[in-house]
């Protein structure tokens, strides 16, 4: 079995050292890299490091459902694309809207009506068109609206499953939080079996706390088996603080996600 990647993101992990040395810790250890806002970081020297990277934030700002939003959204999605490439990342992550620096949208929308529908999946058929012709992955997260992204269009999980799936590109995939859905939805091993064949890659960290695999409510290890059971040897990515110290926290998750891991 070929299996799984397994990365982290270096913006929750070994908060104590510069970000290109946080890349380089993890890189160290054995696992991919992601990050988010690329336009605060040094490229250069985050490729220099050596680091695999799995995904960066695919947008500075804008929306999918403003005539202005979407435009600005297109513009900023071709300069992440210049970002992605820089670092050698093949994914570009998005959300329903912008988020500001608390994790907060910047364009409110708990109730989005059917014209948003139609103008969201339009804006990500043409992100998907990007990718395309540029041959990267744009990836769009489910997020949850209870504990730390209130207001966010478009946030749950069976939100972006019909999303990705209108648009029906495979330059358009899921982010698929599992954090953010067991907050949100719950079911966690019938959602990932729904929405596999759309995945581009899965988030995860416990709840609550969202720190590592072990940490509160979540099997993660049942998780793992019944994605070993698909077949699944795509990325899965801490997205979580440590509870303790950080090579802890990546053991934890290493070990709840074995069943992935090559045989």
């Amino acid at each position: 079995m070929r299996g799984a990647t397994l990365a982290a993101s270096a913006e929750m992990l070994f908060l104590d050292l510069p970000f290109a040395d946080r890349v380089a810790a993890l890189h160290e250890r054995g696992f991919g890299v992601e990050i988010w806002n690329w336009t605060t970081k040094d490229l250069g020297a985050l490729a220099a490091t050596g680091a695999e990277f799995s995904s960066l934030t695919g947008y500075v700002d804008g929306d999918l459902t403003s005539e202005e939003g979407s435009a600005a959204l297109i513009a900023s999605a071709e300069r992440s694309l210049k970002a992605a490439e820089a670092i050698g990342s093949p994914r570009l992550n998005l959300h329903g809207t912008g988020l500001d620096g608390d994790g907060l949208p910047v364009r409110p929308n708990a109730a989005p009506t059917p014209a948003d529908w139609l103008a969201a999946a339009r804006t990500l058929d043409k992100l998907a068109a990007l990718g395309e012709r540029q041959d990267r992955v744009f990836t769009l997260e489910n997020l949850n609206t209870a504990v730390d992204h209130p207001g966010t269009p478009f946030a749950r999980a069976a939100d972006t499953i019909a999303l990705v799936e209108a648009v029906g590109s495979p330059h358009l995939r899921l982010n698929l939080d599992l954090y953010h859905a067991q907050i949100g939805e719950g079911n966690l091993i019938e959602l990932v079996e729904r929405a596999l064949p759309l995945v581009g890659e899965i988030q995860v960290a416990d709840v609550p706390g969202r720190c590592e695999p072990g940490t509160g409510e979540i099997r993660y290890a049942a998780v793992a088996e019944a994605l070993a059971r698909t077949g699944y040897d795509g990325v899965v990515a801490l997205e979580g603080w440590a509870s303790g110290s950080d090579d802890d926290a990546l053991a934890a998750f290493r070990d709840a996600f074995r069943a992935l891991l090559p045989t």
